[in-house]
């Protein structure tokens, strides 16, 4: 485990770690000229600081209070006062000394002259301004750690500024404001949700819950952008609302923010466990960056002369460095289903006139009397569609039969331009089982406009759920141009009331009118 660090390609110096790496930042610690930055490294309960690439300055997490039995019990075997066998009896309650017999002797006699602590370690690491938002301002190290808080150290002291508890651990954090004025710190915590903090809290101000764990956090202006184990990346506001939510190929290894401030071009970059790295603004797929090997950190920021260069490191330990063209245009692709980008554009609303201000006036001092009148006469509609269709039911003037023994269904299609027409009825039996039988059609018309080839015929047993097409022909006997309604009975033999009627509205014979 060793803090590596490269100029251009090639290899300057590096430096052991005692323990795995959980984060890296650089940061501003002073004013002092020339303004170099320091870097930050977070492994185990330790914050390795490096100036002018030397080690500096190693800071230790506060220790976490220790249970008093244990404390006590361990005082005792300090002195002696007790025996390995009792001190085991009297620790199983909290789960501790889980070892053989032979082994507890040798053990308490290693351990029994250390003082006892209880230490977190760092799951996190970020930075803040401290005061003024310049680039090159000093910043507050803002660190996460696994007994579920965050601290925010001093930079120069490395004193604690402030302490915000969580409800759980926290994996990934997102730091934006300067920590004198207002400042917001994003939280993915390992229990599936994502806190939001801000200054003068003890506790989160906003929770988002999320659908599986964060894999990945990234703030694109007031945005949030997270991408969790479901192959998914949603876009949310800060208050938790959701935006957006895009399917990815594969499970995301690594995200990072790509800020080009030279034209105002944001985007997050996502790290996938197929060799990719994808490139997204908002919901919208603008590049993909094949590699060849899976890619477990990404960075894009200045390196060197070059102001757009990305940084990648891979799962086999490669570094991959590429430079952004100044003539590179990125085109949005929007590879998820739904409506096209152009939807989402503003339109531009005019400004409201006096008439529309003066009609909101009158609504607003007569809002009781006008929704009075609304109501009055919503219920004087509902009231003429209910006997309206009363009637209908009474008198079976519905395409549909409101009959529980023969429940039927037709349709018809009139075909042709005239003066012959086609008129086809189609005809279904809608119950489950049991057929209809001894059916027969009959045509109303007037005699003088129209005449019918057959107006009366029988029908054969209707079968449940099949379609019968039953077809005739009307010949139109007038010249000028005018049309009628057709009514079609279906009726049964032995009954008064026919059990549906439809109402067809013939059209104009053009044929006619053409003559």
């Amino acid at each position: 485990m060793k803090l590596k660090v490269f100029k251009g390609t090639s290899l300057m110096t590096e430096n052991t770690l005692l323990d795995l790496p959980t984060g890296l930042v650089a940061f501003h610690m002073d004013q002092n000229e020339p303004r170099t930055p320091a870097i930050a490294v977070a492994s185990g309960p330790f914050i390795y600081v490096y100036k002018n690439l030397r080690p500096y300055f190693k800071f230790t997490l506060p220790p976490l209070e220790v249970n008093e039995l244990e404390q006590e019990v361990w005082s005792q075997a300090r002195e002696d006062k007790i025996d390995p066998m009792s001190l085991k009896e009297m620790l199983e309650g909290i789960r501790f000394l889980m070892l053989e017999p032979q082994d507890m002797e040798s053990f308490v006699n290693m351990h029994k002259q250390q003082p006892i602590r209880r230490q977190t370690v760092i799951t996190c690491i970020g930075t803040l301004k401290k005061n003024m938002a310049d680039e090159d301002a000093v910043s507050c190290l803002v660190i996460g750690t696994e007994n579920m808080e965050i601290y925010v150290l001093d930079p120069e002291a490395f004193t604690i500024l402030s302490k915000i508890s969580l409800p759980s651990t926290p994996a990934f954090m997102d730091v934006t404001g300067q920590f004198d004025v207002e400042f917001r710190i994003t939280v993915a915590c390992r229990n599936g949700n994502i806190y939001i903090l801000r200054r003068d809290s003890k506790k989160p101000k906003y929770c988002i819950e999320l659908s599986s764990h964060a894999v990945g956090l990234v703030r694109v202006n007031k945005n949030i952008v997270v991408g969790c184990t479901q192959e998914t990346l949603h876009g949310c506001t800060q208050k938790g609302k959701k935006l957006w939510t895009t399917y990815l190929p594969a499970s995301i290894v690594t995200m990072g923010l790509m800020d080009h401030k030279s034209r105002g071009f944001q985007a997050v970059l996502v790290g996938l466990a197929n060799s990719e790295v994808h490139m997204y603004r908002d919901k919208n797929l603008v590049n993909i960056i094949k590699t060849q090997d899976v890619i477990t950190s990404i960075c894009f920021g200045k390196y060197g002369r070059e102001d757009g260069s990305l940084i990648m490191t891979t799962k086999g330990g490669g570094l991959i460095i590429k430079i952004l063209k100044r003539t590179a245009v990125f085109d949005e692709k929007d590879t998820t289903p739904g409506p096209p980008v152009a939807q989402s554009v503003k339109l531009n609303v005019p400004k409201k006139t006096k008439l529309y201000v003066d009609q909101t006036m009158r609504e607003r001092e007569n809002a009781v009397a006008m929704h009075r009148a609304f109501q009055m006469d919503l219920y004087r509609l509902r009231l003429t569609a209910a006997r309206a269709y009363v009637k209908a039911l009474e008198s079976n003037l519905t395409p549909m039969s409101s009959s529980a023994s023969e429940p039927l269904k037709m349709n018809a299609v009139v075909q042709g331009l005239g003066p012959s027409f086609k008129l086809t009825l189609n005809i279904q039996n809608t119950s489950v089982c049991r057929p209809s039988m001894n059916l027969a059609i009959s045509f109303w018309y007037d005699e003088k406009l129209y005449s019918l080839k057959t107006s009366f015929f029988k029908i054969p047993l209707l079968v449940p759920g099949l379609n019968y097409p039953i077809d005739t022909f009307v010949e139109c006997l007038s010249d000028k141009g005018i049309s009628d309604v057709i009514k079609v009975f279906v009726l049964q033999i032995g009954r008064a009331n026919p059990l549906l009627t439809a109402h067809i509205n013939m059209p104009v014979s053009e044929g006619l009118a053409l003559c």
